[in-house]
């Protein structure tokens, strides 16, 4: 979870290195460094420190210069955020400077062996074997390249890797489960973990697949595959542009990517509801597609994870076979599988280690794949027979919002061409409404962004002792997400439940320090208003989130209105409302909202 950056080219590259930091910081902000060179051979400068960007940034201005260069920004794994275990890590000579995103699993028995043969390591980290094997091959003889290649050889586990060298002007980089990919522009190459790192400066890009090598000099590339066979690599052009990937004038990514919602929706539906009829047009899945498959299995983490289930309760309500999976759990016992079984990966970055394994399997054991996705170069989108984009454009925050919208609709469109193909071509029972509905949507929820009255509901209970979220159907799943995204950013004890469920337990809890969040839109609406009343009796304030104010007039302490809309898209539009209730709660707080501890945007380790 770790953010990679390289910059090759003319000129002085380190407030580009810097730069691409930054925009990395959402990948890990633990600590930061980079190690910099001038041509013609020079030994790599290296400056590291425990903290973020800005405060390395504040280190190296005015001691570095060089046009070639490699940058870390770490969320720890092995030993905690301190000087010593930032990246880059070097040789005892430091003539070899490395970065690395994931993890080495062999790393214990590399480093007994190393400090066997007399090398001296200085951090906690698994990365720190690296360089060390790196200047085992170097005394012997090889050149870099042939060092590097050698040394990935020892490796197992995960990993993305940049590596500058005395003596040598290249970049040298690969990747094994980690992602990685190279920016082209005129006169100058970058690497980085993510297309944001460098888009400033170029959006032609090359995505590195599992095995491959590459060799950047400041004249040109080298791709090599996992046999050492030269590739011709693809140079995409990616749609997103700088500004996208900025802050803009908001205090805040996640703010900003909140009110981004509308028009990411408006991405997301773009040719797949045909606005004169209603017509469903699902692109690279023509009608039939799915006709032979006869249950579906989602793998998903976190926000993912929720609109999975999201997903699964709209075939649940179709009478249609499907369950969702936590992608950690499923990797490790595997349910019964077969090739009329589909299973679905929802992850936004497609880079996601515990969901990509899951996929892993299920491809081996004879499933079909499918990646729900935001990227179009991932990792899962190159690796799973079909996939299916949101097109929600680059988010920043690390708590997911446009994201989880954007994959509801995807999904709920992917559904309803489920069912059609294992019905001759039906639509569903109220499909008409339903598509009307999500070409609808981007308004409905602009409506909510201009008309909330949000902050006063976190300015009411910012001193409480804790908060439950309850739904019934998909405004359970809503209740779910709406918890995490609480806990995520504002530090406070949030929990999400079935509405029924909150007598079988969770209500021994409630105090009248304990405010009762209720999603009263969408199916089942009645049963949840009776939890909240039984939850009012024990004194909890209530907080509901409804188009009709006036059904809860005599139980709700405050409620977040929600415009009328289709039952099963109602969980979408009060999501944003919890949205903007923990930005608000957490800013009222002044928690890092773009930054929450111990979390990282893109979750590339198991």
């Amino acid at each position: 979870m770790c953010g990679i950056i390289a910059r090759i080219g003319d000129g002085d590259g380190v407030q580009e290195l810097l730069q691409g930091l930054s925009n990395l910081e959402y990948r890990g902000y633990d600590s930061a460094g980079l190690a910099v060179k001038q041509r013609n051979g020079s030994r790599p400068t290296v400056v590291k420190r425990q903290g973020n960007v800005s405060e390395l940034r504040d280190l190296a201005d005015g001691q570095m210069l060089g046009p070639i260069g490699i940058g870390h920004t770490r969320w720890s794994t092995h030993g905690p955020p301190t000087d010593d275990n930032a990246h880059p890590h070097t040789d005892e000579s430091g003539r070899v400077a490395v970065v690395h995103n994931g993890i080495i699993d062999n790393y214990g028995e590399l480093r007994e062996r190393l400090a066997a043969d007399g090398h001296e390591f200085r951090s906690d980290t698994d990365t720190e074997v690296v360089p060390h094997l790196v200047e085992e091959f170097l005394d012997a003889g090889y050149d870099a390249e042939t060092a590097f290649r050698k040394t990935v050889d020892e490796l197992s586990g995960s990993y993305a890797l940049a590596m500058i060298v005395e003596g040598d002007d290249a970049v040298y980089a690969t990747r094994e489960g980690s992602p990685l990919v190279l920016g082209v522009a005129d006169g100058c190459y970058y690497l980085a973990s993510d297309v944001p790192a460098f888009l400033e400066y170029t959006d032609r890009v090359v995505y590195l697949d599992d095995g491959d090598m590459l060799v950047v000099t400041p004249d040109g590339y080298t791709l090599t595959d996992a046999t050492g066979a030269v590739d011709e690599p693809v140079v995409e052009t990616v749609s997103w542009n700088p500004e996208q990937a900025g802050k803009g004038a908001y205090d805040h990514y996640m703010l900003k990517e909140i009110y981004e919602q509308p028009q990411s929706l408006r991405q997301a539906i773009e040719g797949r509801v045909k606005p004169e009829s209603n017509e469903l047009d699902l692109e690279d899945f023509p009608p039939g597609t799915f006709e032979d498959v006869e249950t579906i299995q989602f793998v998903a983490c976190g926000t993912s994870y929720h609109a999975a289930k999201y997903a699964v309760q709209m075939c649940s309500n179709r009478q249609l076979s499907a369950q969702a999976f936590l992608a950690s759990e499923y990797a490790t016992s595997i349910p019964h599988v077969d090739e009329n079984t589909l299973v679905v990966g929802v992850t936004q970055s497609g880079e996601t280690a515990d969901t990509l394994t899951a996929l892993r399997k299920a491809q081996d054991a004879g499933a079909q794949t499918l990646a729900v996705t935001n990227v179009v170069g991932s990792t899962a989108a190159r690796e799973c027979d079909d996939a299916l984009f949101i097109r929600a454009g680059p988010e920043i925050g690390v708590a997911a919002t446009k994201t989880f919208s954007s994959q509801v609709v995807c999904l709920a469109l992917f559904v309803e061409q489920y069912y059609r193909d294992r019905h001759d071509g039906e639509p569903s029972e109220g499909s008409d409404e339903l598509l009307a509905a999500i070409r609808d949507l981007p308004d409905v929820i602009e409506s909510v962004l201009e008309q909330t009255s949000v902050q006063s509901v976190a300015e009411a209970y910012r001193d409480v002792d804790s908060y439950f979220f309850i739904g019934r159907n998909t405004g359970y799943t809503v209740a779910l997400e709406g918890a995490l995204k609480f806990k995520e950013i504002t530090y406070e004890h949030a929990e999400g439940f079935a509405a029924g469920e909150l007598k079988h337990g969770p209500l021994a809890l409630v105090t009248p320090s304990t405010p009762i969040i209720g999603i009263i839109d969408g199916l089942d609406s009645d049963k949840t208003i009776h939890s909240l009343a039984e939850a009012k009796t024990r004194g909890a304030p209530i907080i509901a989130v409804t188009s009709n104010p006036e059904s809860v007039r005599d139980l709700a302490d405050m409620v977040l209105d929600i415009p009328e809309t289709n039952l099963e898209l109602a969980g979408v539009v009060a999501n944003v409302q919890l949205q903007l209730l923990s930005y608000h709660a957490a800013a009222m707080l002044s928690r890092p909202i773009d930054k929450p501890r111990n979390l990282a945007k893109s979750v590339t380790v198991e």
